[in-house]
């Protein structure tokens, strides 16, 4: 156990870039859960087309899903890294980072939908 616990000591700094990183990634996932409730709340009481309430049903729970696989991915992640640094090693991100580029790309794509079947059908 004073092995483990010397390991940890050693990369400090690292340990609390991680953890930086990981509170990074949870505002992160709080805002595009916000951003979904904001999509659902725009056309909750209104006279929008249908079109316009089932791209805000979407929106909105696809920001709910996705903001909410963005925290099981960094608590994953920080795990992940975590050992990482005990072991001395990098790997970089770039299967996580690269899907939630596709999944954000997605959720904006259904915004802008939303957004211009609310300006202008």
């Amino acid at each position: 156990m004073e092995e483990h616990t010397n390991t940890e000591n050693r990369y400090v700094q690292q340990h609390l870039a991680n953890e930086r990183t990981f509170l990074a990634w949870i505002r992160t996932s709080v805002s595009i859960i916000g951003i979904g409730f904001l999509a659902a709340g725009l056309v909750f009481n209104s006279t929008y087309s249908e079109i316009a309430r089932v791209f805000s049903v979407i929106a909105g729970m696809g920001s709910l899903v996705f903001g909410t696989a963005v925290i099981v991915a960094a608590a994953l992640e920080y795990r992940i890294k975590r050992t990482q640094i005990n072991r001395n090693e990098f790997r970089s991100s770039y299967i996580i980072v690269s899907l939630i580029l596709i999944l954000m790309l997605i959720l904006f794509g259904l915004l802008f939908f939303l957004m211009y079947f609310l300006l202008f059908a």
